[in-house]
């Protein structure tokens, strides 16, 4: 099939030029995001494969649908930037990497753990000037610690699964019970106990309409004073300017987040030579106790080779007429 790959790094089509030997997929690359603006690109393309940051609101949908595009092929697990409904009644069918590397996503959630609390960039930065003083480090033990874990998914199985070996306690909240992580030990309890009772809290769930904002001015009045919060899933889980109220008050000990609620002006560029416009973000980023990566939990040579594997595998099936498991229906 000829498929529009928008949104495209270097990385990116590495990954797909090599998983595509297997499908023979027509593949062109288009470094700029698919939004209302952009959608010229896309003409004459039965199939576009996006990422988190492009746009199909309902007028970029219309706009493809008129020059052909039938397929949104998603190369995340994601949803949230696609208008489901405006897709069906466009007749365009839209498919899903649900999970490419749960590992990688879990591990870069005890990434941001042990260096907020172990203060390994601060000790990192010392260590390089000579200073080797331990003033300013001083950290706690995650053996026994209370660990609540907000959706237990795949993702939130695997992190379970590491923090269990910490000999951590595991709380978790969701809607559905995973058999995996009971067998574990983890006790499912309501949101708020959750809250109340955890040391370190991780979200590990997808942005719906539901939990949009759940850490917010309300919920976050739960939390214990000095929490860890820890966000590898979607920046609009949280109330960026709750959090930081609660960083300023001390209700947040530490914040470690590889997502923001505004980072598609941001993330995946360099704008090092820039001013970065964006207030709350370069106040966030000024907090001693706060650690901020570029979405990048998912960036793993397992994860890419996933994700191209699984995406192709999609627009094949779609292709071939077969019914694909990874298709999206909305509700």
């Amino acid at each position: 099939m000829k498929v529009a790959i928008f949104s495209t790094k270097p990385y990116d089509r590495r990954s797909f030029e090599e998983t595509n030997k297997a499908f023979n997929h027509d593949l062109t690359f288009f470094e700029p995001r698919l939004n209302a603006s952009t959608v010229a690109l896309a003409e004459g393309f039965p199939a576009v494969c996006v990422f988190i940051n492009d746009d199909l609101s309902a007028t970029t949908l219309q706009n493809i649908a008129s020059t052909g595009t039938k397929l949104i092929a998603l190369r995340c697990a994601g949803f949230n930037n696609v208008d489901l409904e405006a897709a069906s009644e466009l007749g365009m069918t839209v498919v899903r990497v649900p999970a490419y590397s749960p590992y990688a996503v879990a591990e870069h959630a005890v990434g941001l753990i042990l260096m907020l609390n172990r203060k390994l960039y601060r000790a990192y930065n010392r260590v390089r000037d000579d200073n080797f003083a331990l003033n300013g480090l001083l950290g706690f033990d995650l053996h026994q610690k209370t660990v609540g874990i907000v959706g237990t998914g795949k993702i939130g199985q695997c992190f379970a699964q590491i923090m269990n070996g910490f000999g951590c306690k595991l709380l978790a909240y969701d809607v559905y019970q995973n058999p995996a992580c009971l067998e574990l030990g983890v006790r499912y309890v309501e949101l708020p106990e959750l809250l109340a009772q955890s040391d370190i809290i991780s979200l590990h769930c997808p942005l719906l309409p539901a939990t949009q904002y759940m850490i917010n001015r309300d919920s976050l009045k739960d939390v214990k004073q000095g929490t860890m919060l820890i966000n590898t899933s979607r920046g609009a889980l949280v109330d960026t300017q709750a959090v930081i109220e609660a960083l300023k008050s001390g209700q947040i000990g530490y914040f470690g987040t590889d997502v923001y609620e505004e980072e598609e002006n941001l993330f995946f560029e360099d704008l090092s030579g820039t001013v970065i416009q964006d207030d709350t973000f370069q106040l966030l980023q000024s907090f001693p106790n706060v650690v901020i990566t570029a979405h990048q939990a998912f960036f793993t040579y397992e994860a890419l080779s996933n994700i191209a594997h699984t995406t192709l595998s999609n627009i094949g099936e779609v292709e071939a007429g077969r019914a694909c498991k990874n298709e999206i229906v909305p509700h």
